[in-house]
């Protein structure tokens, strides 16, 4: 099987304006691959240009050996699904009915209804973000904590080869951010392709298998944490000094002051 996703000479942004330059970068079937950088290094437009939902300006991203921006909305789907950072919140929909939609690329168009095979992925994707006693309240009355699961179980109902997250963590306590990120990992262990746009350094460090740095619209680095997580790295690319820790849950940053 081809890689999920391979950028070649990607420059991506807004109308005629590039945000991210001249991007090589290959997602490795079954890893979880972490963008991070400053803010405005590029981070989300990137992501959106890998989910389709901006052109590149410049050169092609492959999905699974094929030219992304040239196929169907419905294949895109069928193999990619993205969490954007902010996801609009459709009115009147209970929490169950929006995950089903997860299942639309899967169905004619004609079906309105889940089928069988369907409502066990929304089932399994409710059941795992806890949000089966929330299934029947409609998402405008949730919180964001609770919105921000619910638009992950689309995500995962959607069962996509490969799934995009834009700082998936947002609007989640502590408690919630683990449990997400501990749900995405063991997904990823039964063969899910992961990348995320991460704001934490140690949530990043501490999911990822490799870690890619933009700094200033350009990519930096790709490696796995133990190299990207160094105070050379994070000097150039955040403007801060920070000292490497090794701690239970693996190597971990210390930040110290900007720089």
């Amino acid at each position: 099987m081809s890689d999920p996703l391979h950028l070649e000479s990607v420059t991506a942004g807004y109308g005629t304006r590039p945000v991210v330059q001249d991007v090589n970068l290959t997602v490795r079937q079954g890893e979880w691959l972490t963008v991070i950088g400053a803010n405005g290094s590029g981070k989300s437009t990137l992501l959106k240009t890998m989910a389709a939902q901006l052109p590149p300006l410049a050169g092609t991203i492959w999905l699974e050996g094929q030219n992304l921006h040239r196929l169907t909305p419905r294949t895109v789907a069928q193999r990619l699904g993205f969490l954007p950072q902010q996801p609009g919140i459709p009115e009147g929909l209970t929490v169950r009915q929006l995950v089903a939609l997860g299942r639309n690329p899967h169905q004619p168009w004609w079906q309105w209804e889940v089928d069988a095979a369907g409502q066990v992925w929304v089932e399994r994707a409710l059941t795992e973000t806890n949000l089966l006693p929330f299934a029947e309240r409609t998402v405008a009355t949730l919180s964001g904590g609770e919105r921000q699961r619910a638009f992950a179980a689309v995500a995962l109902a959607q069962n996509a080869h490969t799934l995009l997250l834009d700082e998936p963590t947002t609007y989640l306590d502590v408690n919630h951010q683990l449990e997400l990120l501990d749900l995405l990992k063991r997904w990823q262990r039964e063969g899910l392709t992961v990348v995320t746009v991460l704001h934490d350094l140690n949530l990043a460090a501490r999911y990822s298998d490799r870690v890619a740095v933009l700094a200033q619209g350009k990519l930096l680095a790709v490696d796995c944490p133990d190299q990207i997580f160094t105070p050379e790295t994070l000097a150039i690319a955040f403007a801060v000094e920070a000292v490497p820790l090794t701690t239970p849950v693996g190597h971990q940053i210390c930040l110290v002051r900007s720089l």
